[in-house]
């Protein structure tokens, strides 16, 4: 089945793609855009309390008609006008109009104030009083899940890090440290090679798979992105699009692909391949 759900150590399950709210702003147009998402199938949601765009999301998750068991919902810790994580898991819910929310994470290290453990028991707080199903963090190092780990009775559940192959190299130790640990990554801005970077190295060997699968270059990178063993978040306000990137979840021929092909690592130097 395409984009099956992953257990996560907390027990319970995640949907391994989710739509994204971030830079949606706020408005009609992130609830259109979120209700579009939902309608085509997308199951997991991920806002942030930076995003300013909660209470849109919340309309349109209840727009739906869809059950609160039966739709995934992610936001984040983001220290949004010097707010505390009590008082800010308690805004979130009120803006998603919601009594709980799946996944609640840390959106930066830097704001696990006054440090990480002290924050982290805050969050611990969450699960026991039910607001919260799992707890993890965004954007964390080697470094910080180490001293995160040192200290927690929960261990985090996910880890959300910018992940696409230019910066690979660079965020593979966080990923196989997340993986001795039990702890999910997830991967946001994977299509920034596209996006924000066209014309770079990674494009070779994408139009050749492209070309080779009769797929659209952004399903190959989603697709790179479940092979590294990561939960993707994209976005999209055009529903083919979002189409597409479900289409993407069975890897299946991707991986077949990337097991007859050779490439020049002159050319694309980034761990692109399996």
């Amino acid at each position: 089945m395409p984009w099956s759900p992953v257990k996560l150590n907390s027990g319970h399950e995640m949907p391994t793609i989710a739509f994204g709210t971030w830079k949606l702003g706020n408005g009609d147009g992130p609830i259109n855009q979120v209700d579009q998402a939902i309608s085509v199938g997308f199951s997991h949601i991920d806002t942030a309390q930076a995003y300013r765009n909660e209470p849109e999301a919340g309309k349109a998750i209840r727009d739906s008609g869809l059950k609160r068991s039966e739709i995934f919902i992610t936001t984040k810790y983001s220290g949004l006008n010097g707010l505390d994580i009590k008082t800010s898991i308690k805004n979130s819910l009120e803006n998603l109009g919601v009594s709980y929310v799946d996944l609640y994470l840390i959106h930066h290290p830097r704001l696990a104030v006054p440090d990480i453990p002290t924050a982290w028991k805050e969050m611990e707080k969450l699960v026991e009083q039910g607001v919260v199903k799992s707890v993890g963090v965004s954007n964390f190092g080697v470094n910080d899940l180490a001293v995160l780990l040192a200290s927690s009775k929960i261990p985090p559940a996910v880890n959300q890090i910018l992940l696409h192959p230019y910066v690979y190299a660079t965020q593979a130790p966080i990923i196989d440290y997340a993986k001795k640990h039990n702890i999910i990554t997830e991967a946001y801005s994977a299509l920034i090679p596209l996006t924000q970077r066209p014309g770079g190295p990674v494009d070779v060997p994408v139009k050749e798979l492209s070309k080779k699968l009769n797929v659209a270059p952004e399903q190959v990178l989603l697709a790179w992105v479940k092979a590294k063993g990561a939960v993707a978040v994209s976005t999209s306000s055009k529903k083919d699009r979002l189409e597409r990137y479900l289409d993407a979840g069975d890897i299946r021929a991707f991986l077949f692909a990337y097991s007859k092909i050779t490439y020049d690592k002159s050319i694309c130097p980034y761990d692109f391949y399996m």
